[in-house]
């Protein structure tokens, strides 16, 4: 328990670094924009849940994939194929900019004031 915590002490302050960084925050409302645009598509297309098309992009764009839902239309499947090229980038920058934060939160503190 005392291992999670420590690790979840640093992620939270990996992206508190990170919200700092101009460039994470376009990868945010980005990816943020991305996961809405997918779960407001897959709940009127595929009729999904909300929750259950925000689960699906997220693992969708995360690579983890879903074992249970397909997209039913041939509409769903290119919007799928689509997305995932597009949203993936965007997710993995994302992340990897948290862990810049994590890993070399000055590096990021002098990027922001190069002086």
């Amino acid at each position: 328990m005392i291992s999670f915590l420590m690790t979840l002490q640093r992620l939270l302050k990996g992206i508190f670094h990170a919200f700092k960084d101009p460039q994470f925050l376009a990868l945010f409302i980005l990816t943020a924009a991305t996961l809405l645009s997918g779960t407001l598509f897959y709940t009127r297309v595929e009729g999904l849940h909300w929750i259950d098309a925000l689960y699906f992009c997220a693992v969708t764009l995360t690579t983890v994939g879903h074992p249970e839902f397909v997209p039913t239309t041939g509409f769903s499947k290119a919007f799928t194929v689509i997305y995932m090229y597009a949203g993936i980038g965007l997710t993995f920058a994302m992340i990897a900019r948290i862990t810049a934060g994590i890993l070399f939160p000055r590096k990021l503190q002098t990027e922001e004031n190069p002086e």
